[in-house]
């Protein structure tokens, strides 16, 4: 089969399309016939070796959608033939309050979706949503149930609540805008393009600011007073201000650090507005069952920044890795 492999911790200039083995199913697993794939940012970290227990050479990619080609013994859920999408979060473990020790993502360690066919345990494939493509099935999985995590099972978002989204733009950034509208949210965001802004207030966003005007929190604390729930994959110096625009009570749910670390935590504002600072990361089975249903409940559809073929894979991490992108970008797997 065709496949993107990493063969070195160079950034995406590490990638090479090579032809590999093809995978074959063991007991309790299936083996995927990919449409499409799609990128996260873990990619571009990985691709630079960022990443604990590396092992190169790997076949980079969480998301994918394609079709069932083999079952292994004993799989009774799917058959072959079957639509279906995958959930990258392998081995969640009992606890629905964090993962387990054996919790891996689709990618890293073992081999992922920048490929044509990529093997998965069965109970990690899903049905297809019917009403969507081939390509945004592909876009959804390990960004769709981060954001849905973030929100619901983390920041426990109620109708009518303040939202908050720093650094719209992002495919996580834009399923939490979503499924916090899908819920009855008001929701505001920022970014560092005034485009972007733009963009997401076509999608239903109420408001944002440019973070690069140095006066950004007040111009978006008079606009939207205080947020309840900040949905937050940033980090770096604006999480001070982030906890400054907390209304009292409210929450800040955590993600990432695409800005770098927290300087500085200012726990006086923390302590005296009685607000929670929570982490998360992907889901459970639970919360990635539950994001399907939301997003087939509301018939909501990913954005997608744009298609590539595969053999293009080390272009389109590098458009990722510029943040350049407004959405999700995918890769098409060839089918011969």
């Amino acid at each position: 089969m065709k496949a993107v492999v990493l063969q070195a911790a160079e950034g995406p200039q590490g990638l090479r399309c090579l032809d590999v083995e093809t995978p074959q199913p063991k007991a309790g697993e299936v083996l995927i016939r990919l449409r499409y794939a799609a990128l996260n940012r873990r990619d571009v970290w990985i691709s630079h070796g960022r990443y604990q227990g590396m092992k190169l050479p790997i076949i980079l990619g969480s998301d994918g959608a394609g079709e069932v080609a083999a079952c292994g013994e004993g799989v009774s859920n799917v058959r072959v033939g079957d639509p279906v999408i995958i959930n990258p979060g392998l081995h969640w473990g009992e606890s629905e309050a964090h993962p387990g020790p054996n919790f891996q993502i689709l990618g890293m360690p073992s081999d992922g979706t920048y490929a044509q066919y990529v093997v998965v345990p069965a109970d990690h494939v899903y049905p297809k949503p019917d009403h969507l493509t081939w390509e945004e099935a592909a876009a959804l999985p390990l960004a769709g149930v981060t954001a849905y995590r973030a929100l619901f099972s983390r920041g426990k978002l109620q109708p009518g609540e303040t939202v908050l989204i720093p650094g719209i733009g992002s495919g996580a950034a834009l399923f939490t805008l979503q499924m916090a509208l899908a819920k009855g949210a008001r929701v505001y965001v920022t970014s560092g393009s005034d485009e972007k802004i733009a963009r997401a207030m076509e999608l239903g966003a109420a408001g944002g600011v440019n973070y690069r005007h140095d006066d950004w929190p007040n111009r978006l604390r008079q606009m939207m007073g205080g947020a309840d729930l900040i949905i937050d994959s940033v980090a770096g110096p604006g999480f001070i201000q982030l906890i400054e625009l907390t209304n009292p009570g409210g929450r800040i749910v955590s993600f990432g650090v695409t800005a770098g670390v927290v300087p500085e935590l200012l726990m006086r504002a923390v302590f005296s507005r009685q607000m929670d600072i929570r982490g998360t990361t992907m889901g459970s089975p639970r919360d990635f069952a539950a994001m399907l249903s939301l997003y087939g409940e509301h018939r909501l559809r990913p954005v997608i920044d744009r298609i590539y073929p595969l053999a293009s894979a080390a272009e389109a991490l590098t458009r990722m890795e510029k943040s350049e992108h407004f959405g999700k970008i995918v890769l098409e797997i060839p089918q011969d």
